[in-house]
C-alpha cells in the first residue's frame, strides 16, 4: 500500500479535500444543534427571539453555511446550552466551535498527533 504524502498547504490556503470533509462535518453538526434547539419549544422561541428569522424560514436558511455558523454561535453563546448539546450528541464542547469556525470560513486543521 502506498502512502499519500502528506499535503501541507501555505497559510491562507486550504487543502480542498480537508476543507470540504470539514465543511461537511461541520454542517452536519451545526444541522444536528438545529434540530437540538427545535426540540424544546423554549429553546426555538429564544433562538427565533435572538436572530430576528421566522419560523417558516428555518428550512431555507439552514442551507446557508453563514447561517449554520450562526447557530452554533447561539449554541456556543450559552454554557448551559452548549454543555447539553455536546453531552447529549456526544461531543466535546470544542468541537462546536471549531465546526463554527469551519463554517465560518477560517482556517481549521484537526489535531494530529
Amino acid at each position: 500500500m502506498t502512502r499519500r504524502p502528506k499535503v501541507r498547504t501555505k497559510p491562507g490556503k486550504r487543502n480542498p479535500d480537508g476543507a470540504h470533509k470539514a465543511q461537511a462535518a461541520a454542517e452536519e453538526l451545526a444541522i444536528a444543534a438545529l434540530g437540538f434547539i427545535a426540540t424544546e419549544p423554549e429553546r426555538l422561541g429564544r433562538f427565533l427571539a435572538m436572530t430576528g428569522i421566522g419560523p417558516d424560514s428555518i428550512r431555507e436558511a439552514a442551507r446557508e453555511a453563514r447561517f449554520l455558523a450562526g447557530v452554533l454561535d447561539h449554541v456556543a453563546g450559552d454554557e448551559t446550552l452548549l454543555r447539553a448539546f455536546a453531552a447529549e450528541h456526544d461531543v466535546d464542547p470544542d468541537t462546536v466551535m471549531r465546526a463554527r469556525e469551519a463554517l465560518a470560513g477560517a482556517i481549521w486543521e484537526r489535531d494530529t498527533p
